[in-house]
């Protein structure tokens, strides 16, 4: 049942009936939790923090390694379609199913739990990918098998980094309740954390004698780079699996009751319609401001995916000319683009700190719309940083510096829009559809939606 001031934020014909979602979703009463002291969801939100630490890994260094793993550059994209495919399904399912889990541990933890899991063994897989190849029979240059086993490691790493973050979400959403003010602090720790594992994430990338401390890593089917990146894989394992410990010790969750308030049982909504059928059927509950919300995030994310995608790759050929496997520059230029997205990164924790603060000052909605100006200004600020550098005549040189400090600069300061864009739209989404009576974990799938769908 919503509250008065809550019902007064949507529509009166853009809510469903007094509690229709529930009678017909199985979702029985919870007890509210007790305000949520904000260090405790600071150590909740820091699973994101070993989560985003493999993500930088992945998005500095696997379109590299999978170049010299001897894929072609246009299937890249291909392999990472995986992403919002995953996206697209996981983790609403995942939300979905951590509504409705009645697990004496909690309705998300579990989810976080194994969804964890599975990324050390998504981890392993890609890590260890060129040996696994070698053992199957890849001899020579050609690396079939290890360009199986690796797609294989990647797509169960996006499953399981989808199947975390939407339950995480949710469970910093249970935690804040509808105090609208806690949830965007909770968001804004969330994005801290993401930040925080950025820039642990890209300064291992950067970094390139991680196999002269792990000298086990250099085998005869894992050269130096890829050595370096089972290296840094192995780090990874340890940090997601101490944020982890640290995320799930904090939260105490209330089991979710499968009774309603007369006693009698209720059935799931699993013995009356499908998945699929009951997420887009909330689409029509969805009040014009949550429209116009998931409207901006798939124009947002059209622009944000292919940066995500080819940063350290563009870094790598249009600014320092080089290619996978050919001289030396390509690998400067992955480098030196990790370097970039550590300090992206820096900026992105730093906003985050402030971002309470402007939202109160400027609105969450004006704050969200001036950070996506000037992500289109950053990105044309891109092209003319391309086009100059095309111009040039410099064969196998360097860039001269301008030019690689106005690349580094454009990722630097790309980590204010990114900031604002991993926050405030999910707790604008959070608030409103906290006035709906709809499952957190539900919700945070839909505006999923807008993220993936784009992408794909």
């Amino acid at each position: 049942m919503t509250t008065p001031e809550a019902a007064r934020e949507v529509p009166r014909q853009n809510r469903p009936p007094q509690g229709q979602y529930h009678q017909l979703h199985g979702l029985g009463p919870t007890a509210r939790p007790a305000k949520v002291r904000l260090r405790t969801l600071l150590r909740v939100a820091s699973v994101a923090c070993g989560i985003q630490f493999g993500w930088a890994l992945q998005l500095s260094l696997l379109t590299p390694y999978v170049q010299e793993l001897g894929i072609p550059h246009k299937f890249a994209s291909i392999i990472w379609l995986c992403g919002p495919l995953s996206g697209l399904f996981v983790q609403p399912l995942a939300g979905h199913y951590s509504d409705r889990c009645t697990s004496r541990f909690g309705r998300r933890r579990p989810f976080i739990l194994v969804g964890a899991a599975s990324i050390v063994v998504a981890v392993l897989i890609i890590g260890f990918a060129a040996d696994i190849g070698r053992l199957l029979g890849d001899r020579g240059e050609s690396k079939m098998r290890a360009v199986v086993v690796f797609v294989i490691g990647f797509w169960v790493l996006d499953v399981a980094n989808n199947m975390t973050q939407g339950p995480c979400r949710a469970l910093l959403a249970d935690l804040t309740g509808k105090d609208h003010r806690r949830t965007r602090v909770a968001n804004a720790y969330f994005s801290l954390m993401m930040a925080i594992g950025n820039i642990l994430g890209y300064a291992t990338g950067a970094y390139s004698n991680w196999y002269k401390i792990f000298p086990f890593t250099v085998t005869s089917a894992c050269a130096v780079n890829c050595a370096n990146l089972k290296a840094a894989f192995i780090i990874d394992i340890i940090f997601i699996i101490a944020t982890t410990f640290i995320s799930l010790s904090a939260a105490h969750e209330q089991p979710l009751t499968s009774l309603d308030s007369s006693g009698e049982e209720r059935p799931g909504s699993s013995e009356h319609e499908t998945f699929l059928w009951e997420l887009f059927g909330t689409l029509k509950y969805l009040p014009g401001t949550v429209w116009v919300i998931l409207l901006v995030t798939a124009l947002t994310w059209i622009g944000w995916f292919p940066f995500l995608l080819f940063d350290t790759d563009w870094m790598g050929r249009e600014i320092y000319g080089g290619e996978p496997n050919d001289g030396k520059n390509y690998s400067r230029g992955v480098r030196m683009g990790s370097f970039g997205l550590m300090l992206n990164s820096l900026v992105l924790g730093i906003t985050s700190v402030l971002l309470e603060k402007l939202c109160r000052k400027w609105g969450a909605g004006f704050t969200w719309g001036l950070s996506n100006i000037l992500l289109a200004l950053l990105f044309v600020g891109m092209l003319i940083i391309t086009a100059i550098k095309s111009s040039m005549d410099l064969g196998s040189r360097l860039p001269p510096d301008g030019i690689v400090i106005a690349s580094v600069l454009a990722f630097t300061f790309l980590g204010v829009p990114l900031a604002i864009t991993y926050s405030v739209p999910y707790a604008m989404v959070s608030a409103r559809i906290e006035s709906l009576g709809l499952g957190q974990g539900l919700s945070m799938g839909v505006l999923n939606l807008a993220i993936v769908i784009p992408q794909v």
